[in-house]
């Protein structure tokens, strides 16, 4: 998309920014909207399938929300969004979420339709970037590869909150529905590399999330999801180039996600710590399987220095680990096999961020990243051979500002 219309796009925002809400048969119906704007250089590898290491603006995000209480219990709501990430998104707009949401009271509700997915503290949050302090999530536990993907399902959930006396709160949500990606995604991106050109990447999946909640600042909870994602599209052949490609599908025969979290706030003062295990095998060929082991831990601080200014740390640990079939190797390479201690099989990252809020609706995010280790396998998490063909470097540092406005 070219920068005048981007420009444009942000004078308009900045005029309608005050303009939240209009009267439809008798029903208040608010709009909101974000729109940020990044850039990224990297010393070394290039990074989030962008040509980070001569500095990249090619990280832009958007979106516009509707939603209306249309009776005390009952609500409606849906976002579209659009993003440019390098190779991802491409300005290929989607409906972010859609839902009608009905709750009979505070320990139980229904939701449909195309819902977020409650996973971990903040994967239903993820368009919420305003709200953060880091211009981007712990990459290790919440890779941005990967959002579109995991924000919402296609489906229904239950939910509901009980008060448990003079024990604070325990919030429950089940859920089951179908996942579908864009080819814009970070995985139909990450197995190009291989000549594996995705068209359909879905699903159905199904989860539940726990948490408890103390009076005091305290959160505490699990979250628990299981998927069985197919890919259709073709590959090249590799022993007769000239035959040209060959349909491809496949269907991952184990998919699974566990994840344990808690949150302390005190004050002007929050605390965060999550542990992730992502876990899935799939047949690339028939009987020619690669298993996939991810576990990804942070804890991570924030503090309010004042009201316009906000300071933020975290430690972020990745681990990949691979078992590929004795076939495939010598077509894919070394993936994440063997010791996680070696750069190719972890991501080790320290990252220190300030936020500025200039007004009310803008803010000035800058933060720095200190990686060591590129944790390159079958599972999408930042570095890319097509963005790195003569390999990559054991570390990694980089500078990410972003702006944002929010309305």
């Amino acid at each position: 998309m070219p920068r005048w219309i981007l420009a444009l796009l942000w004078l308009w925002l900045a005029q309608v920014g005050t303009a939240q809400e209009f009267q439809v048969a008798n029903r208040t119906v608010q709009v909101h909207g974000f729109f940020s704007q990044g850039f990224v250089y990297t010393d070394r590898n290039n990074w989030l399938t962008m040509n980070t290491s001569q500095g990249s603006g090619a990280m832009t995000d958007m979106g516009l929300n509707m939603s209306s209480q249309v009776t005390d219990k009952f609500r409606v709501g849906a976002q579209l969004y659009d993003r440019n990430l390098g190779q991802l998104g491409q300005w290929h707009p989607s409906l972010d979420w859609a839902v009608v949401d009905y709750r009979f009271n505070n320990w139980i509700g229904i939701r449909a339709g195309k819902v977020k997915t409650t996973l971990g503290l903040y994967n239903d949050s993820q368009d919420l970037d305003f709200l953060r302090v880091f211009a981007l999530l712990p990459q290790g536990v919440y890779p941005t590869d990967l959002r579109d993907a995991t924000i919402a399902h296609t489906g229904a959930d239950i939910y509901g909150n009980i008060a448990i006396q003079n024990l604070g709160d325990l919030a429950y949500t089940l859920y089951t529905g179908h996942r579908s990606d864009s080819i814009y995604s970070g995985y139909p991106t990450l197995i190009r590399q291989w000549h594996v050109f995705l068209d359909e990447v879905h699903g159905p999946q199904y989860g539940i999330d726990l948490r408890w909640s103390s009076s005091r600042g305290l959160t505490v909870g699990a979250s628990r999801m299981n998927q069985e994602i197919t890919g259709k599209g073709t590959f090249g052949n590799f022993l007769n180039p000239a035959a040209g490609a060959i349909p491809f599908r496949s269907t991952t025969s184990a998919y699974w996600t566990n994840l344990f979290y808690g949150e302390y706030q005190f004050r002007r003062l929050r605390i965060d710590m999550e542990y992730r295990r992502d876990y899935f095998q799939i047949a690339y060929l028939p009987g020619l399987d690669v298993q996939t082991d991810t576990r990804a831990w942070y804890v991570a601080g924030t503090y309010k220095l004042h009201k316009q200014v906000s300071l933020g740390s975290y430690y972020s640990h990745y681990t990949l680990r691979n078992r590929i079939a004795p076939e495939l190797r010598p077509l894919v390479g070394p993936l994440g096999e063997g010791d996680a201690s070696l750069p190719q099989n972890h991501i080790y990252d320290k990252v220190i961020a300030g936020r500025v809020d200039l007004n009310r609706f803008c803010h000035l995010k800058i933060e720095g990243h200190f990686m060591n280790g590129y944790g390159w396998g079958a599972y999408p998490n930042g570095f890319y051979l097509q963005q790195n063909p003569n390999g990559f470097q054991p570390n990694t540092k980089a500078l990410v500002v972003k702006t944002g406005f929010h309305f």
